[in-house]
């Protein structure tokens, strides 16, 4: 883990692209991961949407809301651990990043990853969790499981949850949500609990296999 997050937090910044010909015909910005550039606790969604464009920060719209809302809950707030996404620059009309966009942002991925060094990933959706993994995931019956996976160079522990914006179309993921995030906490060290032996089991599973 890295001990001085100094002058760190430039080098994870991606100031430029022109890979994605159509995600630079869709993007207003590049969004880039926040938080403590030496964060115990990683958060990876898929990528910008409508309000993360025009902020410029991943997670701040109504899905943001609710990991806030889980974060607070597991004695957490944003500014102890970062979030970022798998692309960078927001896919037109909301769609999910093709392949060859996943693996045109993946550098970035992979060295904001390996610059952190984080005791846990948490990988929110299914979109993040097959890239990490490279495999399919069911993500609403393997929400909550913890998997190790060598991820830019090296075996780091991966959190598997389903993305906050399934407990707004499906208030039955809620609690699962909430308890996967707790956990999230507890196995990074980062919450009052951490630590922990992570004996805490998925739940709020339902039909939302896409997120």
């Amino acid at each position: 883990m890295n001990e001085d997050a100094g002058g760190l937090d430039a080098d994870l910044r991606v100031p430029s692209c022109e890979r994605c010909p159509a995600l630079v015909e869709s993007r207003s910005r590049i969004v880039d991961g926040v938080g403590p550039t030496d964060a115990d606790l990683l958060f990876v969604g898929e990528g910008p949407g409508a309000n993360e464009d025009e902020r410029g920060e991943p997670f701040v719209g109504r899905s943001g809301d609710v990991l806030d809302d889980a974060l607070r809950d597991a004695g957490l707030a944003r500014a102890d651990v970062r979030i970022t996404n798998c692309v960078r620059c927001r896919p037109p009309e909301n769609r999910d990043p093709t392949t060859e966009e996943l693996a045109n942002c993946r550098g970035h991925l992979d060295a904001e990853i390996d610059r952190l060094d984080p005791e846990l990933i948490v990988t929110l959706g299914k979109v993040p969790s097959e890239h990490l993994l490279d495999k399919a995931v069911a993500i609403t019956s393997e929400s909550g499981e913890v998997v190790d996976a060598r991820i830019a160079g090296a075996s780091r522990r991966v959190l598997l949850s389903v993305h906050p914006a399934a407990t707004l179309y499906d208030r039955s993921q809620r609690d699962g949500f909430f308890e996967t995030i707790a956990r999230a906490g507890e196995l990074s060290g980062v919450s009052p609990g951490g630590g922990s032996d992570g004996s805490n089991g998925s739940g709020g599973q339902s039909r939302l296999g896409e997120f």
